[in-house]
């Protein structure tokens, strides 16, 4: 909106303002936009969230010492998408299709995650949809991303080859086109882009979901992924950048600088009430969200391999969910103590600030090393 009124219409008539034409000043700006709009609308969504008495339902089978969280107001995540979604419209370019293809990715997610929390509160448990309804759900809001990229790739503005870090030969497209000549396998050939679409963005969304069990868990580790996720997409839209650390470069994707921006000031923001111990929590609606936007901004850029280290926490969490219950399926006995992994260590003795600040510092472990891959290709 700012772009479009002081950059295009008003920066003939008043020089200075040719800097919102520079994508650096207006991610700059569209971060700390995030982070005060957070910051200032905390308290006020916190009050509010008290009076209509939406607070967490803790599980009962959780650690003992969570008991005393009951009640703590949860469904914040309203605030976060909120901090992410404004200073978007305000600083993007919204003529470009990747931003709000973005925002379906967090909002459609998010809007999943508000219904489920929505049912919690209702049924007055810790438990609102059923695993396979809100998987149902996130396999539509993935796809229905999928199919907006198909349209941008079908005009030649995005490519649906994959792009594999230290293979550079090696790009597997993920459109079958030797299906897609006959009529009665034209479906098939679009089988494996939309499959991919579901393991990465609806993936991405459930490991920050799971990893929302700890005061300033995900969110913290929310803001290492997505300040490490600016630095790619920025580099990704930079054609220079892009062509001296040889990665796919997408045409209009540097405008993504300023929704991953958005999405580091408002997870600031939301630490200041979510840290231990928090006076809020961001509930389905914001670890959903967050999770799915993640996963759309990764796809969109082609670092959908990379996310795994970017976000390596959230992947190791989801890992000990599926490996915990399959174990216990097949062998009758579990592998953790307790799962998501952060219960675990908690069942070791580990006071929750410990775990969170490990977990923190894992992530950003992790982050950097995704970053260095950039110039070893």
């Amino acid at each position: 909106m700012l772009y479009w009124l002081l950059f295009e219409r008003l920066q003939e008539y008043f020089g200075p303002f040719r800097l919102f034409g520079y994508i650096t000043f207006r991610t700059a700006f569209a971060s700390m936009t995030a982070l005060f709009l957070s910051i200032l609308l905390g308290p006020y969504v916190i009050r509010k969230l008290r009076e209509m008495s939406i607070g967490q339902h803790i599980r009962e089978d959780g650690p003992m010492s969570h008991q005393t969280k009951a009640g703590t107001p949860t469904m914040g995540g309203v605030l976060i998408v909120i901090s992410i979604v404004v200073p978007t419209l305000l600083w993007a370019n919204m003529k470009n299709a990747l931003v709000w293809i973005a925002l379906l990715g967090l909002l459609s997610f998010g809007a999943i995650g508000f219904y489920d929390d929505y049912t919690k509160i209702k049924k007055m448990r810790n438990l609102g949809l059923t695993a396979r309804q809100k998987f149902m759900l996130q396999v539509l809001a993935a796809m229905a991303v999928g199919f907006c990229l198909l349209i941008l790739h079908g005009k030649g503005a995005y490519s649906t080859e994959m792009n594999i870090p230290f293979f550079k030969q090696l790009r597997p497209d993920l459109l079958i086109d030797s299906l897609m000549q006959s009529p009665f396998t034209y479906l098939l050939g679009f089988a494996p882009f939309y499959l991919f679409m579901v393991i990465v963005v609806a993936g991405a969304s459930n490991a920050v979901n799971l990893t929302d069990g700890l005061d300033g868990l995900a969110i913290g580790l929310m803001i290492i992924a997505s300040g490490a996720m600016t630095v790619l997409v920025y580099i990704s839209g930079h054609r220079d950048f892009a062509e001296y650390l040889d990665i796919a470069r997408l045409a209009g994707a540097a405008e993504l600088t300023i929704f991953c921006a958005s999405m580091v000031g408002a997870s600031l923001g939301f630490l200041w009430y979510n840290a231990h111990p928090a006076e809020v929590f961001m509930g389905d609606v914001g670890s959903l969200a967050l999770g799915g936007a993640l996963g759309t901004v990764a796809v969109i850029i082609k670092q959908e391999v990379l996310l795994l280290f970017i976000g390596g926490v959230y992947v190791v969490e989801l890992m000990s969910v599926v490996l915990q219950v399959g174990s216990y399926k097949l062998r009758g006995k579990r592998i953790f103590k307790m799962a998501p992994l952060h219960h675990h260590f908690e069942a070791l003795g580990w006071k929750e600030s410990k775990v969170i600040t490990r977990f923190w510092i894992a992530g950003l472990v992790m982050a950097l090393f995704a970053l260095t891959t950039l110039k070893l290709r």
